[in-house]
Protein backbone atom coordinates (compact mmCIF):
# COMPACT_ATOMS: atom_id res chain seq x y z
CA UNK A 1 0.00 0.00 0.00
CA UNK A 2 1.20 3.44 -0.82
CA UNK A 3 1.80 5.54 1.98
CA UNK A 4 -0.12 9.35 2.10
CA UNK A 5 2.24 12.06 2.69
CA UNK A 6 2.65 15.53 2.56
CA UNK A 7 3.55 17.17 -0.40
CA UNK A 8 6.58 19.59 -0.28
CA UNK A 9 4.63 22.58 -2.03
CA UNK A 10 2.04 22.39 0.75
CA UNK A 11 1.85 25.13 3.66
CA UNK A 12 -1.63 23.89 5.10
CA UNK A 13 -3.90 20.94 4.97
CA UNK A 14 -7.26 21.03 4.70
CA UNK A 15 -8.85 17.27 4.95
CA UNK A 16 -12.97 16.47 3.40
CA UNK A 17 -14.63 14.58 6.70
CA UNK A 18 -16.79 11.67 5.64
CA UNK A 19 -15.03 9.26 3.83
CA UNK A 20 -11.26 11.05 3.94
CA UNK A 21 -11.14 11.54 8.15
CA UNK A 22 -13.94 9.43 9.32
CA UNK A 23 -15.40 6.53 7.77
CA UNK A 24 -18.70 7.68 7.89
CA UNK A 25 -20.30 7.00 4.41
CA UNK A 26 -21.60 3.84 5.04
CA UNK A 27 -23.53 5.43 7.82
CA UNK A 28 -24.52 8.17 5.68
CA UNK A 29 -25.63 5.70 3.15
CA UNK A 30 -27.89 3.73 5.77
CA UNK A 31 -29.52 7.20 6.79
CA UNK A 32 -30.11 7.80 3.15
CA UNK A 33 -31.55 4.11 2.51
CA UNK A 34 -33.66 4.27 5.75
CA UNK A 35 -34.87 7.82 4.47
CA UNK A 36 -35.34 6.49 0.92
CA UNK A 37 -37.67 3.90 2.17
CA UNK A 38 -39.77 5.80 4.45
CA UNK A 39 -40.44 7.86 0.91
CA UNK A 40 -40.72 4.69 -1.46
CA UNK A 41 -37.72 5.54 -2.96
CA UNK A 42 -34.72 3.62 -4.23
CA UNK A 43 -31.07 4.87 -3.84
CA UNK A 44 -28.21 1.98 -4.61
CA UNK A 45 -24.59 2.59 -2.79
CA UNK A 46 -23.39 3.22 -6.36
CA UNK A 47 -25.74 6.12 -6.58
CA UNK A 48 -25.08 7.18 -3.38
CA UNK A 49 -20.99 6.86 -3.74
CA UNK A 50 -21.36 8.38 -7.24
CA UNK A 51 -22.31 11.84 -5.45
CA UNK A 52 -19.60 11.44 -2.29
CA UNK A 53 -19.13 15.11 -1.12
CA UNK A 54 -22.40 16.67 -2.58
CA UNK A 55 -24.33 18.42 0.36
CA UNK A 56 -27.36 16.73 1.35
CA UNK A 57 -29.96 19.11 0.20
CA UNK A 58 -28.73 18.54 -3.35
CA UNK A 59 -28.88 14.86 -3.49
CA UNK A 60 -32.42 15.54 -2.50
CA UNK A 61 -33.08 17.43 -5.29
CA UNK A 62 -31.64 14.53 -7.27
CA UNK A 63 -33.25 12.24 -6.04
CA UNK A 64 -36.66 14.19 -6.99
CA UNK A 65 -35.31 14.50 -10.39
CA UNK A 66 -34.38 10.86 -10.91
CA UNK A 67 -37.69 10.02 -9.46
CA UNK A 68 -39.87 12.57 -10.54
CA UNK A 69 -40.95 13.36 -6.99
CA UNK A 70 -41.41 16.53 -5.35
CA UNK A 71 -40.76 15.79 -1.70
CA UNK A 72 -39.12 19.26 -0.16
CA UNK A 73 -35.54 19.23 0.07
CA UNK A 74 -34.63 20.77 3.34
CA UNK A 75 -37.36 18.88 5.17
CA UNK A 76 -36.02 15.18 3.75
CA UNK A 77 -32.39 16.60 4.43
CA UNK A 78 -33.36 16.98 7.99
CA UNK A 79 -34.96 13.92 8.45
CA UNK A 80 -31.29 12.49 6.71
CA UNK A 81 -29.11 14.56 9.35
CA UNK A 82 -31.60 13.34 12.29
CA UNK A 83 -31.43 9.31 10.82
CA UNK A 84 -27.16 10.01 10.92
CA UNK A 85 -27.06 11.89 13.86
CA UNK A 86 -28.80 8.85 15.94
CA UNK A 87 -25.99 6.54 14.39
CA UNK A 88 -22.95 8.78 15.30
CA UNK A 89 -21.62 6.10 18.03
CA UNK A 90 -20.71 3.63 14.98
CA UNK A 91 -18.17 6.12 13.67
CA UNK A 92 -14.82 5.22 12.82
CA UNK A 93 -11.67 7.01 11.75
CA UNK A 94 -9.83 6.01 8.61
CA UNK A 95 -6.06 5.71 10.54
CA UNK A 96 -3.72 6.46 7.28
CA UNK A 97 -5.33 9.97 7.28
CA UNK A 98 -5.83 10.56 10.86
CA UNK A 99 -1.89 9.71 11.29
CA UNK A 100 -1.19 12.44 8.61
CA UNK A 101 -3.13 14.62 10.42
CA UNK A 102 -1.44 13.86 13.96
CA UNK A 103 1.81 14.66 12.23
CA UNK A 104 1.45 18.01 11.21
CA UNK A 105 -0.57 19.37 14.16
CA UNK A 106 0.83 22.02 14.98
CA UNK A 107 3.35 22.34 12.26
CA UNK A 108 1.23 23.42 9.72
CA UNK A 109 -2.73 25.35 9.25
CA UNK A 110 -5.35 22.34 8.69
CA UNK A 111 -8.83 22.42 8.48
CA UNK A 112 -11.91 20.69 7.35
CA UNK A 113 -13.98 21.24 4.51
CA UNK A 114 -17.15 19.66 4.39
CA UNK A 115 -20.07 19.15 2.85
CA UNK A 116 -22.08 17.97 5.23
CA UNK A 117 -24.41 20.19 7.50
CA UNK A 118 -22.14 22.32 10.32
CA UNK A 119 -23.77 20.49 12.98
CA UNK A 120 -23.25 16.57 12.44
CA UNK A 121 -19.91 17.65 11.18
CA UNK A 122 -18.72 18.83 14.56
CA UNK A 123 -20.80 16.25 16.14
CA UNK A 124 -18.33 13.59 14.45
CA UNK A 125 -14.78 15.68 15.27
CA UNK A 126 -16.04 15.55 18.94
CA UNK A 127 -17.28 11.75 18.79
CA UNK A 128 -13.53 11.12 17.76
CA UNK A 129 -11.70 13.89 19.39
CA UNK A 130 -10.88 15.30 16.51
CA UNK A 131 -11.46 18.74 17.79
CA UNK A 132 -7.89 18.68 19.87
CA UNK A 133 -6.42 18.67 16.42
CA UNK A 134 -8.50 21.13 14.27
CA UNK A 135 -10.33 24.16 15.01
CA UNK A 136 -11.57 25.39 11.64
CA UNK A 137 -14.66 23.57 9.71
CA UNK A 138 -16.23 24.92 6.64
CA UNK A 139 -19.55 23.14 6.03
CA UNK A 140 -22.27 23.26 3.68
CA UNK A 141 -24.01 25.57 5.73
CA UNK A 142 -20.91 28.32 5.31
CA UNK A 143 -20.98 28.18 1.52
CA UNK A 144 -23.24 29.16 -0.98
CA UNK A 145 -22.28 26.59 -3.92
CA UNK A 146 -21.48 23.06 -2.28
CA UNK A 147 -18.60 20.66 -3.49
CA UNK A 148 -17.71 20.78 -7.26
CA UNK A 149 -17.86 24.60 -6.34
CA UNK A 150 -14.62 25.26 -4.64
CA UNK A 151 -16.14 27.52 -2.70
CA UNK A 152 -15.66 25.14 0.20
CA UNK A 153 -11.84 24.76 0.44
CA UNK A 154 -11.24 28.24 -0.90
CA UNK A 155 -12.95 29.51 2.80
CA UNK A 156 -10.64 27.05 4.21
CA UNK A 157 -7.41 28.52 2.57
CA UNK A 158 -9.10 32.14 3.95
CA UNK A 159 -10.11 31.25 7.46
CA UNK A 160 -6.12 29.37 7.62
CA UNK A 161 -4.74 32.53 5.90
CA UNK A 162 -2.75 30.30 3.03
CA UNK A 163 -2.76 30.89 -0.62
CA UNK A 164 -4.36 28.52 -2.69
CA UNK A 165 -1.96 27.30 -4.33
CA UNK A 166 -0.62 26.26 -0.68
CA UNK A 167 -3.45 24.24 0.60
CA UNK A 168 -3.08 20.23 0.03
CA UNK A 169 -6.73 19.07 -0.06
CA UNK A 170 -7.66 15.43 1.33
CA UNK A 171 -10.20 13.80 -0.78
CA UNK A 172 -12.11 10.70 -1.40
CA UNK A 173 -14.98 11.75 -3.57
CA UNK A 174 -14.84 13.00 -7.35
CA UNK A 175 -16.84 16.61 -6.69
CA UNK A 176 -14.57 17.18 -3.81
CA UNK A 177 -11.61 16.44 -5.95
CA UNK A 178 -12.67 18.77 -8.76
CA UNK A 179 -13.38 21.88 -6.27
CA UNK A 180 -9.82 21.23 -5.03
CA UNK A 181 -8.26 21.33 -8.25
CA UNK A 182 -10.89 24.39 -9.55
CA UNK A 183 -9.00 25.88 -6.34
CA UNK A 184 -5.87 25.76 -8.06
CA UNK A 185 -4.48 23.56 -4.58
CA UNK A 186 -2.96 20.21 -4.62
CA UNK A 187 -5.54 17.61 -4.78
CA UNK A 188 -4.88 14.49 -2.97
CA UNK A 189 -6.80 11.32 -3.85
CA UNK A 190 -7.08 9.24 -0.37
CA UNK A 191 -8.47 6.06 -2.55
CA UNK A 192 -5.21 5.39 -3.97
CA UNK A 193 -3.89 5.11 -0.60
CA UNK A 194 -6.67 3.16 1.26
CA UNK A 195 -8.39 1.08 -1.04
CA UNK A 196 -5.07 -1.09 -2.21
Amino acid sequence: MKKLSVDPRAKALIFDLDGTLVDSMPLHYEAWRDVCALKGLTFSEEEFYALAGVPTDRISEILNERHGTDHDPKAVSHLKEETYLNKIDQLKLIEPVFAVLKKYHGIMPMSIGTGSPGRHSWEAVKALGLDQYVDILVSKNDVKEGKPNPETFLKCAEAMNIEPKYCQVFEDGDPGLQAAKTAGMIATDIREYIND
